[in-house]
């Protein structure tokens, strides 16, 4: 019998001592985190963590995900979410197509997209993973390098996303007034990279090749937005989390991954539009179960 884990991150700010004193405050990263753990428990997974605001380092992050891969057999499920900042650095090495790697900022510092590949890449063939994230430049935070060939970032242009509020479905979420972007500014990426400069280039170095090695695992983003595009936080959730729990209406949602992504683009402006994409072995069979199924 499959067993089912899950990975919560949800950070209000960041430690300013790292970030050249700012601290990125948020609202509603938290409530994510905590109403993404509750479904999961409902949904009867065997363990379920969660790392708010100080408790989610860079550390803590690399030390559950190791363990998760240790433990995670085939026919298991992990579902990883994150609701915070998201972030570029330079890519020294050039990886990139827009000479940026994609992060999530973490408390302590930034996590680079290499480092999340890499860690997806410790987990065993036939483990199913899917991650959620709720902040800006995550279309494909994942992993940005696209491999010829290989699997992208979905054609969205089947799906309509409203253009006007005359024009948002009945049951969407639309952005609050005032509602704060969750982008760290490149100027604060840009100066914490350059104050701590051997130490994300010490952490790109050794995740340098790593994409060439597919993950053996299964993984899907769905995430909050694209990678140019930045993600809105809100003051109870953010608004791909809101609107993924409108789509996900406790349970009643029927159909599969896809039409999960599409039935949640089409309750988002059209300013932030969620990417749907994947890496390593994906089964079709995964793909057309019933979202956070184990």
């Amino acid at each position: 019998m499959a067993t089912g884990y899950s990975l919560h991150l949800g950070l209000n700010f960041v430690d300013p001592a790292h970030y050249g004193g700012w601290d990125g405050e948020l609202r509603a990263c938290e409530f994510d985190a905590n109403d993404m753990a509750a479904i999961a428990k409902r949904l009867g997974y065997a363990e379920t963590t969660v790392l708010l605001t100080r408790e989610a380092t860079s550390g803590r992050f690399v030390q559950e995900m190791l363990r998760l891969s240790k433990a995670a057999v085939p026919g298991d499920f992990l579902l990883l979410t994150y609701s915070a900042h998201g972030g570029q650095i330079p890519d020294e090495g050039s990886e990139e197509d827009d000479k940026y790697d994609e992060t999530w900022c973490l408390y302590d510092r930034q996590v680079i997209d290499d480092e999340i590949y890499r860690l997806l890449g410790q987990f065993k063939a036939g483990v199913r993973i899917l991650s959620l994230s709720d902040s800006c430049h995550s279309g494909s935070v994942l992993r940005e390098r696209q491999r010829a060939g290989g699997p992208g970032p979905e054609d969205l242009t089947r799906v309509v996303a409203w253009a006007s509020r005359d024009m948002m479905p009945a049951d969407a979420v639309p952005p609050e007034e005032g509602a704060r972007a969750r982008v760290a500014p490149i100027e604060v990426t840009m100066d914490a990279y350059n104050e701590h400069k051997d130490m994300y280039l010490a952490l790109q170095a050794a995740t340098a090749g790593a994409e060439d090695i597919p993950p053996a695992a299964g993984a899907l983003l769905i995430s909050g937005c694209q990678d140019a595009q930045t993600s809105l936080d809100g003051n109870r959730n953010g608004l791909f989390t809101a609107n993924m729990k409108k789509v996900w209406k406790e349970g009643a949602f029927k159909g599969g991954y896809r039409a999960f992504h599409e039935a949640i683009v089409g309750r988002m402006p059209p300013s932030q539009t969620p990417n749907f994409f994947q890496v390593g072995d994906v089964a079709a069979a995964f793909l057309n179960q019933k979202p956070f199924t184990v």
